[in-house]
């Protein structure tokens, strides 16, 4: 659906995106994380046509961005950070007004009487946009890009400024909009990305560090693939149910941490997953599994590493390039 080759953008002597490369294919929830100035929002800028290339090809569904713009423009809904709301309009005339400035060709009133029950603004419709909370305005900023029916959606920061509940709602939101469309999301918050996205492509200072699933990621970089379990028993029936589990290494225990259990580290053999085997071991000799975690990075964790490594490497590479110049 998005091929992006070779791409790269340039202001003055600042390269912002340095030959970046990746596809998207139909149907799939793609999450874009990086620090502050990575070039997350430029690169979807220049996905959405609004920013220019300096190199490089982008195509949606085939048609190239800069050699066909309006056929590949129009596959597309864009959310930016600042949703573009005129706010002395009500809901209804403002989705009309955007249904007009795109050239749909479906019936208009029924499109969007679709689109205000999908993001469940239909009971604010009426209301001006000036009026509504920050949340409200966040669906129709939504809204707004599934006018048209466009098959990606780019979604940049969609729940910068939302309340907690707010956020939960918009998360579900784009969970079910992924159902039907290829959706990118663009955000700070790294949970929001692992409970919505399939795969995360980590940009930083221009390029790609990483592109995988969370679990992929948390697993090429873990060093640790160990379970901690928390259940109730003595140390010793516990250890040799858990012994018996197919795959297990090792099993240690941590002792007491809450009343009437035990925690216990079961380590397996490379590259085994024995979640469910220890958890179905456990069950079926009765033991009640209070916790079972993963020593895995979390997808923050994956972050961290990945950005503090990419940024060593530019400081040495500047360190590199000042010394050549200097000879």
């Amino acid at each position: 659906m998005i091929e992006v080759s070779s791409l790269s953008k340039r202001y003055g002597n600042f390269l912002a995106v340095d030959d970046v490369s990746f596809s998207i294919k139909k149907g799939e929830v793609v999450g874009f994380l990086g620090p502050n100035g990575a070039g997350k929002s430029t690169i979807m800028n220049i996905v959405t046509g609004y920013l220019s290339l300096t190199q490089g090809k982008v195509t949606v569904d085939g048609y190239d961005i800069l050699e066909e713009p309006e056929q590949a423009k129009r596959r597309i809904g864009y959310l930016p950070e600042i949703p573009p709301l005129y706010i002395d309009m009500t809901v209804n005339e403002y989705l009309g007004f955007v249904y007009d400035l795109k050239k749909v060709k479906f019936p208009k009133k029924p499109h969007i009487d679709e689109i205000l029950r999908l993001v469940k603004i239909d009971n604010v419709k009426d209301k001006l946009i000036s009026k509504l909370s920050k949340g409200y305005r966040q669906r129709v900023g939504i809204a707004q890009a599934l006018v048209g029916n466009p098959d990606v959606l780019i979604l940049d920061e969609p729940t910068v400024g939302l309340d907690p509940k707010q956020i939960i709602e918009i998360r579900n939101l784009i969970s079910r909009l992924g159902q039907n469309h290829t959706v990118i999301v663009s955000s700070h918050i790294l949970s929001e990305i692992q409970a919505v996205c399939e795969r995360v492509i980590i940009i930083n200072h221009g390029k790609i560090v990483a592109d995988s699933t969370p679990e992929e990621l948390s697993k090429e970089l873990s060093n640790d693939y160990s379970i901690v379990v928390r259940v109730g028993g003595t140390e010793e029936e516990i250890t040799k149910i858990l012994k018996g589990v197919k795959d297990v290494e090792s099993v240690n225990c941590l002792g007491q941490k809450e009343s009437g259990t035990l925690d216990f580290v079961v380590t397996p053999k490379a590259g085994a997953d024995i979640r469910k085997d220890v958890s179905e071991r456990l069950a079926a000799r009765g033991k009640h599994i209070i916790m079972l975690v993963s020593n895995q990075l979390s997808l923050e964790q994956v972050f961290m590493r990945l950005t503090y490594e990419a940024d060593v490497a530019a400081v040495v590479a500047e360190q590199n390039k000042a010394k050549g110049e200097g000879k």
